[in-house]
């Protein structure tokens, strides 16, 4: 077994693990976070004629937040409130991995672009989805991967994500899903609908991508000053592809296969800087049982966020 420190790695999750009043205890208590999330609220409001922090605040946890012009950016404003947040306290990572739309702020915090252009980003493309695509929806099933091959799911959905060995994901059409869940609950399958309004990983967001393609033309990307573990390619990158945020949200999510890639080289400690902490749950039921690296969320939605915090900073 390698003998080395664990690197640091930041983990930012993307579209379903938000939920309304996500970070309000780190917003009341914690002044970086706090004026973080102020500041890219006012990039909102210019860009989008919306109050961001108002919409995260405006209902309780068990409503449904899913109106992708508002949890778009609010996934990415609550991930890089946290990267500062935890930077101040002089937690800062050895690399950044980003799931799906979580690869805006990894790529935020690995240098490639500034945080004006990332709220533009995510502003963009969430109004390309509602101006362009069909309502969709999102599964996560505890289960197999090799389930997918079942026909009723591969005639009526595509494989959106494989986090770990028995847990994947997979985007339809909202039609379909009644139809999907209808068997699973047949099968016993434990299975959960995710807080989207469209089936993003698949071909049922085509229509948005080339409003997605134009809008990122304006926006050069630099090299990366640390690595950006990519979940759509598995792989570590310096250079960002032009088209990569597109291709984040389109193709399915390799999340079992990023981890392995970075076990391979070496113990590591995850930090889910995610909404939900669900990047730490996936880590935490996919490394194996030698392994030296450990899993960290922070932000959930039971109301540890202080409790965690400080947990991951009495670790180092």
């Amino acid at each position: 077994m390698d003998s080395a420190a664990p690197k640091t790695v930041f983990m930012f999750s993307g579209q379903g693990s938000q939920y309304f009043q996500m970070g309000r205890q780190l917003f009341e208590t914690n002044e970086v976070f706090r004026e973080s999330m102020i500041c890219l609220d006012d990039l909102a409001l210019r860009m989008c004629g919306r109050r961001v922090v108002d919409a995260i605040h405006s209902s309780g946890k068990s409503e449904v937040f899913d109106r992708t012009l508002l949890t778009h950016p609010a996934i990415f404003m609550i991930e890089y409130a946290l990267a500062q947040c935890l930077m101040h306290e002089n937690v800062k990572p050895d690399l950044t991995l980003g799931a799906s739309l979580g690869s805006v702020a990894a790529a935020v915090v690995a240098g490639c672009m500034g945080v004006e252009q990332a709220m533009a980003t995510v502003i963009e493309q969430a109004l390309a989805f509602e101006k362009s695509c069909q309502p969709g929806a999102m599964l996560a099933i505890v289960a197999d991967p090799a389930l997918y091959q079942e026909r009723f799911l591969h005639e009526h959905s595509e494989l959106a994500g494989v986090n770990f060995h028995s847990h994947f994901a997979v985007s339809a059409p909202s039609a379909k899903l009644d139809a999907i869940e209808a068997a699973l609950k047949q099968r016993d399958i434990v299975h959960q609908r995710l807080a989207v309004s469209f089936a993003f990983h698949s071909r049922w967001i085509d229509d948005a991508r080339e409003r997605i393609a134009a809008s990122m033309r304006a926006i050069s990307l630099a090299k990366a000053t640390i690595p950006i573990v990519c979940c759509e390619q598995a792989a570590a990158l310096t250079e960002l592809p032009e088209d990569f945020f597109w291709r984040v949200v389109r193709h399915p999510i390799r999340f079992k296969e990023a981890v392995a890639h970075l076990e391979r080289q070496g113990p590591h400690r995850y930090i889910d800087l995610g909404p939900s902490g669900t990047l730490a749950t996936f880590v935490k039921y996919g490394l194996a049982a030698q392994s030296r690296s450990s899993a960290h969320p922070i932000l959930t939605p039971y109301g540890q966020d202080q409790k965690n915090l400080t947990a991951l900073l009495a670790s180092r």
